[in-house]
């Protein structure tokens, strides 16, 4: 058997390639978009990509399912209670899929979604311990999948509870000890709360140590699993959609162009938003006017998909040798708009001179100082709910960021107004957002939470 998970640290998000080596027969499941990687690694090991599954339909990235299909005729498959636009395998609870020797069987385990499945993994097809199962969002290392996702779509949070419920606690720990768990996420990712960075686990340790695989009741299994769960980003619901309906092609060739100053300048005009992938920093010492500062080193798509909308035309500015990567990483949430890139930035920024702006960072004894002055900043905690727990700022406003394009007329427009996060990172993605919608005078806080609490403890909690 040949087994290997793609995992995108960006994304926190795996992917898998199951082969039996001998037939030659190969299945990608849960694929990106960008579906390169699987097609050399199969041409390499000269196998042929039969079949494309999906755990499910994904919130949090455009899967690459047709375009794997369009690549190499593979059939798409997906648990037998999914509805899409395009042609698929509807695959029901307990049916198998040979490979040859190797075998993948279908376990419905709905709760995250309801079409959900996961997929056990047999080396050898009268194997009596499987070798693993491949989880998607049903269960993950250290935590389970959220329930609460699809609830604005007839389906409520508390039946994808009880469905998830029955899932894990009876069709999933039914497994032995042995089997491996392969998640489709890990740390970081919004689909759940608690998530390890661990990219593979047992169902023994899972059993031992996992929160919501303890023997309980329903109705605390709802209770611990619903509470708790950060804001959704604002294109989770888009990109459900999306993977349910047939729709352009992702051409990596295709997608991303550089752009002149003259045609960079001239799409900005016409309203296209300039996102600016570079360090906070850079950032700060010099940018145009409006442009929204998401750093490519960090969780820039996820990002992007919380502070911008899949209908915004976007202009890139990123950092020198990564123009194409930041397209590409925006097309893995189906955000498809990219005008262009800016080839050269300093030279562009140094021919508009009155377009350029910095930003104001201020230091934890700058901020001390601000908020012991007569005219106080309101500061804004971008963090979310479970960080704000350990302490915060006195007197903050707290607005997540996956909330604030939805809450900014609650941020004053009448005073200075100070943003922090953990780091800096989200501190200076929110702010840029509030110079954009039109405040002027707008600070993020050097360090975020991290440097206030070690120079002002005891902190607020």
């Amino acid at each position: 058997m040949f087994f290997a998970q793609y995992y995108l640290d960006c994304l926190s998000q795996a992917s898998y390639m199951i082969a039996d080596e001998t037939t030659g027969k190969a299945v990608v499941v849960d694929p990106r978009r960008d579906v390169s990687e699987y097609l050399a690694d199969a041409e390499e090991r000269g196998f042929t990509i039969e079949g494309v599954i999906n755990t499910h339909f994904h919130a949090d990235f455009a899967a690459g399912h047709l375009e794997l299909a369009a690549r190499t005729g593979a059939w798409i498959g997906y648990g037998r209670r999914a509805d899409a636009d395009y042609e698929f395998r509807a695959l029901a609870d307990g049916e198998r899929i040979s490979l040859g020797d190797v075998t993948l069987e279908i376990m419905e385990t709905p709760g995250h979604t309801p079409e959900s499945i996961s997929i056990v993994v047999r080396e050898h097809a009268d194997d009596a311990v499987p070798h693993g199962v491949l989880t998607g969002d049903a269960l993950f290392i250290g935590d389970v999948g959220r329930p609460d996702l699809l609830a604005s779509v007839g389906v409520t949070a508390d039946e994808l509870g009880k469905m998830l419920y029955d899932s894990v606690q009876n069709k999933l720990m039914s497994l032995p000890d042995e089997v491996k768990v392969f998640p489709a996420h890990g740390a970081g990712s919004a689909c759940g709360k608690n998530l390890s960075t661990e990219r593979q686990s047992t169902i023994g340790q899972q059993r031992a140590t996992n929160y919501a695989c303890a023997p309980m009741s329903e109705e605390e299994f709802i209770a611990l699993v619903t509470a708790g769960q950060p804001s959704a980003p604002g294109y989770f619901g888009y990109d459900a959609d999306l993977n349910r309906r047939e729709h352009g092609l992702f051409d990596p060739a295709a997608a991303a162009r550089p752009l002149s100053a003259a045609e960079f300048l001239e799409q900005r005009a016409a309203g296209a938003v300039v996102v600016d992938a570079r360090d906070p920093q850079e950032f700060a010492a010099g940018h145009l006017r409006g442009s929204v500062n998401v750093p490519a080193d960090g969780r820039f798509a996820e990002t992007c998909g919380t502070v911008l909308t899949p209908q915004d035309d976007l202009l890139v500015v990123a950092p020198e040798g990564q123009e194409e990567e930041t397209v590409v990483r925006l097309a893995r949430i189906g955000f498809d708009r990219v005008r262009g890139y800016l080839g050269a930035p300093e030279e562009t920024f140094v021919s508009v001179p009155d377009e350029m702006q910095r930003a104001s960072r201020l230091t934890a004894d700058e901020l001390r100082a601000a908020l012991d002055s007569e005219q106080p900043p309101a500061v804004i905690d971008v963090r979310g709910a479970g960080e704000r727990e350990e302490g915060f700022v006195s007197g903050s406003l707290h607005i997540p960021l996956a909330e604030l394009p939805r809450r900014l007329a609650e941020v004053p427009a009448d005073r200075h107004v100070v943003v922090h996060c953990a780091g800096g990172y989200r501190s200076s993605v929110a702010a840029s957002v509030l110079r954009r919608d039109g405040r002027t005078d707008v600070s993020d806080l050097l360090g975020g939470y991290g440097a206030w609490s070690l120079a002002f403890e005891p902190a607020e909690a």
